[in-house]
């Protein structure tokens, strides 16, 4: 390879592999200076000199003028230093060219296999770099496969492979080759040979990013999602806030005719989403939490213990806790509140036995002053 070919390689990896040519420059410089320390008898002080711009590709090896000769790798005498600078004089050094074809074949190999490990290795910072720009990004990618034991599903995500293993996959999502689905990038991992994304459809974060994409006033930071809780495939609660007082932050997440929040559970295959009104008070809070139940009174515990008691009407107490406790624990992972549910009539039994006992204790009382 000549130098046009070499310079021409290089701006071919830029464009088709999108690497820095600084960065080539630096990995091959370095790998050609092991190889001429190592396999040419060169010191740390070799010269290596690779300019795209001007096409100049330069090596050379620093040795020591001397009048006697006594280590040829790093010493060179005065009538050899001469063929290659007419000021050489002893105690002082010389530079000696050296030809791509002299480094030998040991020293090529060994330059090669340096090249070929920073290229790699620029090709997998490089990778790194741009999917920690995905990071807690939803990316839209069409399935290129399905595991029929595991499950698994294999994505094609920026012309690279992604795995959506099971577990991050809805709950009876039936999902087919070729078809483009949403999913959130939850972390990158960077040990092993390649980078690779850790995805999922089950993430609380792909609701929050499904409305910000369908919500105009969530990108403008107008309206701003609070909390979000999720039992992928069945029900997700979201708590949202406006910063302006003429914006509604639930019916900006709705849209017109339900079109915004329709769009999500569609792309979610069904997942039923209640969008509710975030408050800093914790009464108004966790009752709108509870929605669509509709909610009485809500008592926090005075001690702090964020434990309170909610109390709804008799019909629409099992709809408050919601199937095997759905609804009261989504709503309970929203607020980050301990609830306690009970319904009207409860309460007023309590408080219909509470004299009867007070009597007792009373009557109690004065039979032992008796």
């Amino acid at each position: 390879m000549n130098k046009n070919e070499f310079f021409e390689a290089l701006n071919l990896l830029k464009v088709e592999k999108g690497i820095s040519t600084d960065y080539l420059i630096e990995k091959i410089t370095n790998a050609i200076s092991i190889a001429v320390k190592r396999d040419m008898g060169g010191t740390d002080n070799n010269i290596v000199e690779i300019d795209p711009e001007k096409k100049r590709f330069y090596v050379a090896i620093r040795k020591n003028i001397v009048e006697e000769v006594l280590d040829p790798e790093t010493e060179i005498s005065l009538a050899d230093a001469t063929k290659y600078s007419k000021t050489a004089s002893i105690g002082s050094q010389v530079e000696i060219p050296l030809e791509t074809k002299e480094f030998g074949r040991i020293a090529a190999q060994s330059a090669k296999h340096v090249i070929r490990q920073g290229i790699s290795e620029a090709e997998k910072e490089q990778t790194i770099r741009k999917y920690q720009g995905r990071k807690f990004e939803i990316i839209s990618a069409p399935i290129l496969r399905i595991d029929p034991i595991r499950g698994n599903i294999t994505l094609e995500i920026d012309k690279t492979e992604a795995i959506l293993p099971k577990s991050e996959q809805v709950p009876g999502e039936e999902l087919h080759e070729g078809q483009h689905i949403m999913v959130y990038v939850v972390d990158v991992m960077t040990n092993g040979k390649n980078p690779r994304l850790m995805i999922s459809r089950t993430h609380p974060g792909l609701i929050k990013r499904l409305f910000e994409l369908h919500t105009p006033e969530i990108k403008d930071g107008t309206v701003e999602i609070k909390a979000v809780s999720r039992e992928a495939g069945s029900r997700t609660k979201i708590a949202v806030w406006s910063k302006d007082e003429n914006v509604d932050a639930v019916g900006a997440c709705i849209g017109p005719k339900g079109i915004r929040v329709s769009a999500i559970v569609e792309e979610l295959g069904g997942e039923k989403i209640d969008v509710i009104r975030y408050s800093e008070q914790p009464e108004e809070l966790i009752a709108a939490a509870l929605s669509p139940a509709e909610v009485l009174s809500v008592t926090v515990d005075p001690e702090g213990s964020k434990s309170c008691r909610v109390i709804v009407p008799e019909n629409q107490l099992s709809l408050a806790i919601g199937n095997k406790g759905q609804n009261v624990r989504l709503a309970a992972r929203l607020t980050g509140w301990k609830i306690d549910i009970g319904s009207e009539n409860s309460v007023m039994e309590q408080e219909a036995a509470a004299p009867s006992e007070e009597a007792q204790d009373t009557q109690s009382a004065e039979m032992d002053e008796e």
